[in-house]
């Protein structure tokens, strides 16, 4: 199963998604292409709770992914496809990544750069394909400079979405599945959201090692990233905090690699927001976010309740 993982709410996203998908069909078949919302009929699905049942139509595709395609732009990621990322990652099934954004990031002025805002995403990607530029000019379309200009974005994103096709035509046969990391006792992975003052620490709790990321500050922070990833995945628990706009990308990554190996992960998230769409429960988070967590901690109070528990 190929699993197309994109940003779901507004209709150019589907339809670009869409379009890949089938691209992908063409070459694999179509019952070898997932395609969420699409396949899941989101808009028409009834359930007693419809954002639950459909994390868990999500989910379950994902348990058996041969890859995973994901579009990914702008400076802000969107979360459930981060979730989807580190889900797969952590089973070791190939990421590919597409984008056609133009612009990179670094944590400091003259810092590395990276072309995701956090460079976990970067290392974790098995390729990236990147089309940065518009399409070539070709003839002028006898219209105006606007459908000109459109029909360069359109050449852009056909251009990435066939490098995106063949890239995953390309991948090598699978691999064996990727064997869970030990743990190591009494530890918690702590990872913090760049939208809010960074906090002293959590509570202390007698006998629990708090460990924290490292590519943030690191010279090299693609190998800092990887290195947080293997801690991460080893420690006994993780504690992400999913404060801003959205899942932050590194927080997300990682409750979708404690959701795929069953590590026990919460969301540390003191003030929320809510979204409503019709048939469905509000949610305070992303689906994928919501219900891949164990545990949503409002308080310090609470995190030291969850670790000692």
């Amino acid at each position: 199963m190929h699993y197309v993982a994109h940003r779901l709410f507004a209709a150019h996203d589907r339809a670009l998604a869409a379009d890949l998908a089938d691209r992908l069909a063409v070459k694999l078949g179509e019952d070898q292409v997932f395609l969420p919302f699409c396949d899941t009929d989101e808009e028409d699905l009834i359930a007693d709770i419809k954002g639950k049942r459909l994390f868990e139509l999500d989910r379950d595709r994902l348990r058996r992914i041969r890859a995973l395609i994901a579009i990914v732009h702008g400076p802000s990621p969107d979360d459930g496809v981060c979730m989807e990322i580190g889900y797969a990652a952590a089973l070791g099934a190939p990421v590919i990544v597409m984008t056609t954004d133009f612009q990179d990031h670094s944590a400091t002025l003259h810092g590395p750069r990276s072309v995701f805002p956090d460079p976990l995403l970067d290392a974790l990607a098995t390729r990236i394909v990147r089309v940065p530029r518009l399409g070539t000019p070709g003839e002028p379309t006898g219209g105006s400079r606007f459908a000109d200009f459109a029909a360069r974005n359109h050449t852009q994103i056909q251009e990435a979405t066939e490098a995106c096709v063949d890239a995953v035509v390309q991948l090598p046969s699978p691999a064996a599945a990727t064997s869970r990391p030990s743990r190591d006792a009494h530890t918690v992975f702590v990872e913090p959201s760049p939208y809010t003052p960074a906090r002293a620490g959590l509570p202390a709790t007698t006998g629990t090692t708090v460990l924290h990321p490292t590519r943030f500050d690191a010279g090299d922070p693609f190998t800092a990233a990887r290195h947080d990833w293997a801690t991460a995945l080893r420690s006994t628990r993780i504690v992400v905090d999913t404060s801003g706009p959205e899942t932050p990308p590194g927080a997300a990554l990682l409750i979708g690699a404690a959701c795929a190996t069953g590590q026990p992960v919460a969301a540390y998230l003191p003030h929320s927001t809510y979204t409503h769409a019709a048939g469905r429960e509000p949610n305070f988070r992303n689906l994928m976010i919501q219900y891949g967590v164990d545990a949503v901690l409002r308080t310090p109070d609470e995190v030291t309740a969850w670790l000692g528990g």
